[in-house]
């Protein structure tokens, strides 16, 4: 097992930012894992997937662990479903891709959002209408602190949106081994959320497959988002932030034109468009700035850092709670 000392993470968080880490090691099993925890107790320890969702704003003073355990296989299957157990440091497209080429429904609409799978719970990533949540079966992790392997049930893992209980009262105290998700063998598509169903029509589909779904997913997010390996970005760096309908409505009347998708008593209001109206979209502040295509997309230009990054996201946070009264979240860890 190798150790390295003062290592820069610039190649290992998609912001291509040059923090460094006191000690750094790449872990392809339990076992380097646990001899880890073990040798390097008392240290801070820092789970390291793809760095597509985490902002590193100073050196790390402490064991940063980069998760590298793979495999992909099928667990169990029935009539209709296939559950599947998948390692934490398989890459997140490449379980699209497994279940795509085995006909297999639930995580299409999830193509191409970036990182390793074993932080997918810990975001409850989303997109286009479907959540980690609705699949998942259950995780297994080890605690940290005592080594001990322990699974989590769907349930237990406490999803929200972008949210889960190892956001929470378990930040930072599990690494997650590997989860068991549920795929459908004889799938629904799910297209009535975004662009999907007009990319759909222009392109003449009218009965689509998982696989047209996938490639109008990515099709959709390339247009829209920056290639990290062109420009430093973490993709979304801001919730859509949920608000009460009653206050909703009260900005209605102020600024009618703003879009919101009504849940029961509240709205979910795209933080890309109050961004928009705000006047960030294309601003730069030296090395750094607002995406000119996206604006919920920050991105480093080269050279910037992390401190950086975040002194733009708190300026972007400060007007849209003074211009809307309200306050988003970021997105990404910070470091």
């Amino acid at each position: 097992m190798d150790i390295k000392e003062n290592l820069s993470l610039k190649e290992f968080n998609t912001f291509g930012l040059d923090a460094k880490c006191r000690y750094f090691t790449s872990i392809e099993n339990i076992n380097d894992l646990v001899e880890i925890i073990n040798t390097y107790e008392g240290e801070d320890i820092l789970i390291l997937g793809g760095g597509s969702n985490i902002l590193l704003t100073k050196d790390y003073q402490g064991m940063v662990i980069h998760n590298q355990i793979k495999g992909i296989e099928i667990e169990s299957e029935d009539a209709d479903h296939v559950v599947i157990t998948v390692s934490g440091g398989e890459i997140w497209q490449d379980l699209v891709d497994f279940a795509l080429a085995n006909d297999l429904g639930g995580i299409e609409n999830l193509s191409l959002i970036p990182g390793l799978v074993g932080a997918a719970p810990i975001q409850n990533i989303g997109a286009y209408g479907v959540e980690l949540k609705d699949v998942l079966v259950s995780l297994d992790a080890i605690d940290l602190a005592t080594g001990e392997l322990r699974t989590f049930m769907n349930e237990e893992c406490k999803f929200g949106y972008r949210n889960s209980v190892f956001k929470n009262e378990y930040l930072n105290k599990f690494f997650i081994i590997s989860v068991r998700i549920q795929l459908d063998k004889e799938p629904a598509v799910n297209t009535a959320y975004g662009a999907i169903n007009s990319v759909l029509e222009s392109k003449g589909i009218t009965n689509p497959t998982i696989q047209n779904v996938s490639d109008v997913v990515i099709e959709i997010r390339q247009s829209k988002l920056p290639d990290p390996a062109v420009l430093g970005n973490a993709g979304s760096f801001f919730k859509n932030p949920v608000i009460d309908k009653i206050y909703y409505e009260a900005l209605q009347l102020e600024f009618p034109d703003i879009p919101g998708y009504i849940d029961g008593e509240s709205v979910k209001v795209p933080a890309a468009w109050l961004i928009d109206q705000s006047g960030w979209k294309g601003v730069r502040r030296g090395n750094v700035g607002v995406h000119d295509l996206q604006p919920l997309v920050l991105v480093n230009h080269g050279g910037g850092t992390g401190a950086e990054i975040l002194s733009l996201a708190n300026e972007i946070l400060d007007s849209i709670a003074i211009k809307f009264g309200i306050e988003l979240e970021p997105e990404p860890r910070i470091i």
